[in-house]
């Protein structure tokens, strides 16, 4: 059998640590010098160690502070469903109140974005046509748990009170909602989930690790005419959420 990887085996170690009380959820680990000489190795299997540890939400990085124990914290469970489109609420506040928090998120929106190549097929518009561009940190007990950038077509919306997603009367009704409110009629969505490791700036925003497995969703919202009205990238980290797809039975 082949020798387990050094990393791993301090992962290991300092799992046992931490279950047998030795650090408290809170408490700064020592040094990764201190570490290595304990435990035999260098300082940089040390490093690959905690990175997978805080991956799996066990320990948690602190920005010129160190390293901490982290608290527990519990999943947060995020429902994909079409059921739920039609909520009078949104559905990640509905999500984040099953589970005993507040749900609520901040964003910017930026108008008359030029598409760039991949976003303009996804909306089946040519490149560099206007949209608006609303970024999203979606937030539990105010700590961040999706982040999310969405993509309308300007013509769409222009001149109406729901270009601006979260201005004017419908802020926040969500993308079937609004739609309504113009006219268009949203009849399905298409998600593409795949994993992958965060960026720097999506660890910074989410608080984790940079290394961190999440999971990215591509999701477009159709017309019943079979236009591309929305389409946005969804990233949701693995340690802090899970995703659960509801599937409606026709019968």
């Amino acid at each position: 059998m082949p020798e387990q990887p050094p990393y791993l085996r301090i992962a290991d170690e300092l799992r046992r640590r931490i279950a047998e009380h030795v650090w408290e959820p809170g408490d700064r680990l020592p040094s990764r010098a201190r570490i290595g000489q304990e435990c035999g190795v260098g300082e940089n299997v040390v490093r690959r160690a905690q990175e997978l540890l805080i991956s799996h939400g066990v320990l948690e990085g602190r920005a010129g502070s160190g390293t901490y124990v982290a608290e527990p914290r519990q999943r947060v469970r995020v429902v994909r469903s079409s059921a739920r489109e039609h909520l009078a609420e949104s559905p990640f506040r509905t999500d984040m109140r099953a589970v005993g928090k507040l749900g609520d998120w901040e964003s910017r929106t930026d108008a008359k974005v030029p598409a760039p190549a991949d976003i303009a097929a996804r909306l089946g518009i040519s490149e560099g046509e206007l949209c608006v561009r609303t970024t999203y940190e979606f937030l539990a007990d105010g700590k961040p748990v999706q982040l999310s950038t969405s993509w309308e077509p300007y013509d769409l919306t222009a001149g109406t009170l729901v270009v601006l997603p979260e201005g004017g009367p419908h802020a926040g009704a969500g993308v079937v909602n609004r739609m309504a409110a113009i006219g268009v009629t949203v009849s399905h969505a298409v998600e593409q989930p795949e994993p992958r490791t965060a960026t720097a700036e999506e660890a910074s925003l989410l608080g984790i690790q940079k290394a961190a497995l999440v999971t990215h969703i591509r999701r477009t919202y159709y017309s019943d005419q079979g236009r591309p009205v929305e389409t946005a990238d969804i990233v949701v980290p693995v340690a802090h959420c899970e995703i659960v797809y509801e599937i409606p039975i026709n019968r």
